[in-house]
């Protein structure tokens, strides 16, 4: 989609005027064929989608078939072509057999048949025969006389049928079998979709669902200790660490003593190797000294802070000759390391509150799962179209979902703004406290597309949906349809929506309840803490090796995929995300400005009744002082009890308001979609640079406030201002004599009703505690 300039509306579905209804419906669908009415479980693998009826065909062989078209020694190169109204498509074909086998299955959806007749012909491939020359012979079946199958009923036979031609002559014969199913048959898996086949070619595979299995990714800390007789002729030495494309590099010294850690993240199972390189700086170039190779399968794994032996490595000098050949001298210089394999921490390779996955990378630490997350997968209805295909709009739309290890992908519903997918998945839940995530995608590396399907082409995204299981019931199917939200350059758009079911079942309460009383991640994190820097090289590490590694799948989850499921890059700042983020700073702050707003009313006796009923409240707190604690316990009870009646009933979901997505002006679209580095120059950058720095401003005044009060506090014992610290500790002294002589209750009651006080025996000055404080010094004297 271009991009719009500056200053034209870019945000039609909200600015416009357009009434886009941006919110959650729950459906009722006709859940397994209609058996699962409201939260009635049967525990079938298809009970949380609807049926989907195809006709299946299953090509299994032929034999005895008559010779090639034209040379009657030779066998045909046989191949079976399936005609089903105005779709056709054909089985491979095989060089010289009489007899060839294909074992294939194909389907195609049932509301999609134009046609009352299959027809199964045989043919042999001929480039220059037309029409039907090459013709062997066909069956022909009658739609609605085909059986039907419903699992778990025992799978159909295939059968011989003889072939026949225009004559009715047999020309050999051939095993199929055809029979109506449901989505739930086993061979929907594995079985060829005609509608694919049509627009896709051979890459059918491409179109097919997948399960993929993420590694398993541990982290390596490289201590590097010291080195010895190093040639650095006195000149600054570092230890540069490399796995793979991540390289990172220690501190540089004189004196080779560096006591600093390096990690890295890598992948069971481990076939990379460790390099390290002692290099010298000298003057603007780095030189090896030399280096040293460590294989990571024979690393040493350790799954607490335990004390992992250390030890020495030679060093190699690696000379490259003139005829490219490359000889390798051993030298007397080594360092001193100590490696291991950190099985104690979970890798990050998502954003932590978006987390589906908290274990540890040891399996030995891992937890017994707690419940079972099943998803339903259903449809999709007004997607908007991506692409042109033959002139018009259209779409190839695919989900893929992601929870802890386990990745799915359905199969891709060609050429469809409303693509029924209705397929199930289950995972093994490990903590209530993570996350689902659904995203559709539009599949960009089909035949027939406008814009080709080369290397450059990407699959667009259409809508991400995101399901916290702490936040619904257990053994309750949720059934709902889920607005598609996606942010352009042109603004907030909202591309079609998607009905999911999703039921969360819990194995034992008891256990469910006891995982909210544990850590949320394991307990290396909190024994021996990571830093934010490493946090977040050691992401970006974990994310490039999930997205190498799936993109070697077949079909491959191409990177992009796998990057916008991590939320790769959604940590850059935006006005949006600042905006939305006050936002909701200033909502959460706001009960306590509505309290003080009321405490205010009551103190100012502006409704004298209410004035009065707290002065009641307040004497009988005071002399009954063990209705405290109680009193505040009761009145949180009574608000929880009176809010279940208005408790949330539906999961949450992608809200354009709490993005700030509807009050997006065309720069700061523009500002969001911005590369990084910037690809702006000239006004534009200079405008947005003078917008931080005034949001900013404002930020570091606030910040700076903060400190100022907190240093005052800090300065009224430390003899900063000699005369207010020694009014304050003269205070503090008369204070606990008053205190001692005095009952407390006393105390707080001349306190409180001195609070309370009526208007009339106010001042309007500030206090004399408020003047002092606000004279003590603080530290932004020294500021320049």
């Amino acid at each position: 989609m271009a991009r719009q300039g500056p200053g034209q509306n870019q945000n039609p579905n909200v600015n416009s005027g357009e009434n886009v209804d941006f919110s959650l419906r729950e459906t009722r669908p006709s859940l397994g064929g209609g058996r699962v009415p409201g939260n009635e479980r049967f525990g079938t693998a298809f009970d949380l989608v609807e049926q989907m009826h195809y006709l299946y065909i299953k090509i299994v062989k032929a034999k005895n078939l008559p010779s090639k078209i034209g040379d009657s020694s030779s066998p045909p190169d046989a191949y079976v072509e399936i005609k089903l109204g105005n779709f056709v498509a054909c089985t491979k074909h095989f060089e010289n057999s009489s007899n060839p086998e294909w074992h294939q299955v194909y389907a195609f959806p049932k509301d999609r048949i134009q046609s009352l007749s299959l027809e199964l012909m045989v043919k042999d491939k001929c480039d220059e025969c037309e029409g039907d020359a090459n013709l062997l012979g066909r069956i022909s079946f009658d739609i609605n006389e085909l059986p039907v199958r419903v699992p778990p009923d025992s799978p159909l036979a295939s059968q011989w049928y003889r072939l026949e031609n225009r004559s009715n002559n047999s020309l050999g014969e051939l095993m199929v079998s055809v029979w109506m199913g449901t989505q739930a048959d086993e061979s929907f898996p594995d079985a060829w979709h005609l509608d694919a086949i049509l627009v896709n070619g051979d890459g059918v595979s491409n179109v097919r669902s997948k399960v993929y299995l993420s590694p398993r990714l541990w982290y390596v800390r490289v201590h590097v200790i010291e080195g010895q007789e190093l040639q650095n002729n006195n000149r600054e030495v570092f230890v540069k660490g490399a796995v793979m494309n991540m390289v990172l590099r220690t501190k540089m010294l004189v004196r080779p003593n560096w006591n600093e850690d390096l990690m890295f993240v890598v992948a069971e199972p481990f076939d990379e190797q460790l390099v390290l390189s002692v290099e010298e700086k000298n003057g603007n170039r780095e030189e090896v000294i030399g280096k040293c190779f460590i294989p990571l399968h024979n690393v040493e794994k350790r799954m607490d802070t335990r004390a992992v032996s250390s030890k020495w490595y030679n060093l190699e000098k690696h000379i490259h000759g003139d005829n490219g050949e490359v000889s390798v001298i051993m030298m007397n210089s080594k360092i001193h390391i100590r490696v291991c394999l950190d099985g104690g921490y979970h890798v990050l390779d998502e954003l932590t509150q978006y987390s589906s996955d908290l274990r540890p990378a040891h399996k030995l630490l891992g937890s017994p799962s707690i419940g079972v997350l099943e998803l339903g997968i259903l449809n999709a209805n007004g997607l908007t179209p991506m692409k042109s295909r033959n002139s018009r709009g259209a779409v190839d739309a695919y989900c893929v979902a992601k929870y802890g290890h386990k990745w799915i992908r359905t199969r891709t519903v060609i050429d469809s703004l409303n693509p029924n997918w209705n397929e199930q998945y289950t995972w093994e839940v490990f903590d209530p406290c993570t996350v689902v995530t659904v995203v559709v995608f539009d599949n960009n590396h089909l035949q027939g597309v406008d814009n080709g399907g080369g290397n450059g082409v990407k699959d667009s995204r259409i809508g991400k949906v995101r399901i916290r299981l702490s936040t619904l019931e257990t053994d309750r199917v949720y059934t709902h349809s889920y607005p598609l939200i996606v942010l352009h350059p042109s603004g907030v758009k909202k591309m079609g929506e998607i009905q999911l079911a999703v039921r969360f079942t819990c194995v034992s309460l008891a256990n469910l309840m006891q995982m909210y009383t544990q850590p949320l991640l394991p307990n290396m994190h909190y024994v021996h803490p990571l830093s934010i820097f490493q946090q977040d090289s050691l992401r970006h590490q974990a994310t490039q090796i999930v997205a190498m590694r799936l993109n070697r799948a077949e079909p491959p989850l191409r990177k992009e995929v796998v990057e916008y499921m991590l939320d790769v890059g959604s940590t850059m700042w935006s006005f949006r995300k600042s905006k939305a983020n006050h936002y909701r700073l200033i909502e959460v702050l706001s009960s306590v400005a509505s309290f003080c707003k009321w405490f205010n009313h009551i103190c100012s006796w502006t409704r004298p009744f209410y004035t009065v009923l707290v002065h009641v409240l307040f004497l009988s707190v005071v002399y009954n002082p063990q209705m405290i604690m109680s009193s505040i316990l009761l009145y949180l009870i009574v608000i929880g009890v009176w809010r279940y009646r208005s408790r949330p009933r539906h999961p949450p979901h992608m809200d354009i308001k709490l993005s700030c997505g509807d009050r997006l002006t065309s720069d700061e679209l523009d500002e969001e979609f911005d590369s990084f580095p910037s690809s702006k120059n000239g006004d534009v950058l200079k405008m947005r640079y003078d917008r931080l720095r005034s949001v900013g401003s404002r930020i570091q005044t606030v910040v700076g406030d903060l400190a100022t009060q907190g240093e005052r506090i800090q300065n009224l014992v430390s003899w900063r201002d000699p005369r207010a610290t020694a009014m304050f500790l003269m205070f503090c002294f008369v204070l606990a004599i008053v205190l001692y002589v005095i009952p407390i209750k006393y105390v707080v009651t001349m306190v409180g009703l001195f609070v309370l006080r009526h208007p009339s025996l106010r001042n309007r000055l500030p206090s004399v505690p408020m003047n002092f404080f606000r004279r003590l010094p603080a530290k932004n004297d020294g500021l320049l």
